[in-house]
């Protein structure tokens, strides 16, 4: 329900808009979920929409707007997204309208994780579609009243990490969805918290404005800090913006700390279920795409297999090898490839581990030890060997593992 915001980055464009102006020429994009009109802009007259008054904008973006209407006849609300069919050189309804043809076609059926769209339609200045209203921040339905606050993911987030509880099952609910555009041969291009919305108390992945079919001539549309760095627009880039999103719910950190684990660590490496989705947050980020889930139903399969059990032997060294490269995709890495800097998740039980990489304690820029549970950002990639010191439990050898294959490693004693 929310328009597409900023960092929208087209170096080429699906036709008919090869001659969209580029980022610096196109207005301020504001995210609509996160900015709240309690009225027009100025005192002109709301648009006319068939069937519909328009109460009060309730998001604002750079080429459209959301309105909440009430239907002429029975009351009903309705949120109404309208793009202006004239003023701008990308023209965005033509877009609109191309994504939404695309939906109509390749989905035969609804989905429960899907925000319907009940009508498209035309007047002389707007396209504009017709949706069902996110709840109201507090949990209740939408209503007309002036201190209404849609209920998006990024405004629940704004609280905090969401509860243990919660995570696995929105986690659940966005996959399903996406999964079923993937099956549908679809990528959305624009997965992030400001399009993940609650309709009935059920979540809803929406904003369907970059909606394409999935091939490898998609153009790099979306927003920027969900863009996977390899520039592939496809279901591995859905895959990857997916990635962050979970991470945001479950650590309550922007994007760009990924994969910082931040206060909630603890909780999160003590927690089965919660370290599980780490895991598949890890694996769905990978900055190669042959390191991710090929797409979204690979993905919420691997959620919903249940979490493993820790094992109970006297030295346990369990790393998430979440690039799974063949034999001979791994060689191409090394040869083809330099050796990134990476970040890496380190995790032991009980915590307050230091760790030495190749016999160096690893410390932050300003000098400070690593101790468990933390994420060391900058370290070389390739194989290095890994120690564990603990104060108590004494020294755990890792042996010598791959950081390049490698974003978590979790070493347990008995």
């Amino acid at each position: 329900m929310s328009t597409r915001n900023d960092g929208v980055v087209p170096p080429h464009v699906d036709a008919p808009l090869r001659d969209a102006p580029p980022v610096s020429e196109r207005p301020d994009h504001v995210d609509a979920s996160l900015r709240d009109a309690r009225g027009p802009a100025s005192s002109d007259p709301p648009p006319e929409v068939p069937d519909l008054e328009l109460l009060r904008r309730i998001g604002q973006g750079g080429f459209g707007e959301v309105w909440l209407a009430a239907n002429r006849a029975t009351g009903r609300l309705r949120a109404v997204k309208l793009i202006p069919l004239r003023g701008h050189r990308a023209d965005p309804a033509g877009r609109e309208i191309v994504s939404l043809a695309h939906l109509e076609a390749q989905l035969g059926t609804r989905h429960d994780n899907l925000l319907d769209i009940h009508h498209v339609g035309k007047t002389a200045d707007y396209l504009f579609y017709i949706m069902d209203p996110a709840d109201d921040l507090s949990g209740g339905p939408a209503t007309a009243e002036p201190d209404y606050r849609s209920a998006t993911l990024a405004r629940r987030l704004e609280q905090g990490p969401l509860p243990a509880d919660e995570c696995r099952d929105t986690a659940r609910q966005l996959l399903a969805g996406l999964s079923h555009l993937h099956a549908a041969g679809m990528i959305h291009r624009d997965v992030k918290p400001a399009n993940c919305l609650w309709v009935g108390r059920q979540l809803k992945l929406a904003d369907f404005g970059l909606l394409t079919a999935a091939n490898s001539q998609a153009s790099r549309l979306g927003t920027l800090k969900y863009m996977p760095p390899d520039g592939l627009m496809d279901t591995r880039a859905d895959v990857y913006a997916a990635g962050l999103v979970l991470y945001e719910l479950l650590t309550g950190l922007p994007a760009e700390a990924f994969p910082r684990l931040g206060t909630r660590a603890r909780e999160i490496t003590s927690d089965p279920e919660l370290a599980q989705l780490n895991r598949l947050v890890l694996r769905a980020c990978q900055p190669a795409p042959e390191g991710r889930f090929r797409d979204a139903g690979e993905m919420l399969a691997a959620l919903e297999t249940s979490p493993p059990r820790p094992p109970r032997r006297r030295f346990v060294l369990a790393v998430a090898v979440v690039c799974l490269l063949s034999l001979a995709g791994t060689a191409s890495l090394y040869f083809r490839l330099p050796l990134p800097r990476v970040e890496v998740n380190f995790i032991s039980e009980p915590f307050e581990a230091a760790i030495y990489l190749d016999g160096a304690q690893l410390t932050t820029p300003d000098g400070t030890p690593y101790t468990t549970p933390c994420t060391a950002r900058g370290l070389p990639g390739g194989r290095h060997h890994l120690l564990f010191r603990h104060p108590e439990r004494g020294d755990y050898d890792a042996g010598y593992i791959d950081l390049t294959l490698t974003r978590e490693v979790i070493v347990r004693w008995d």
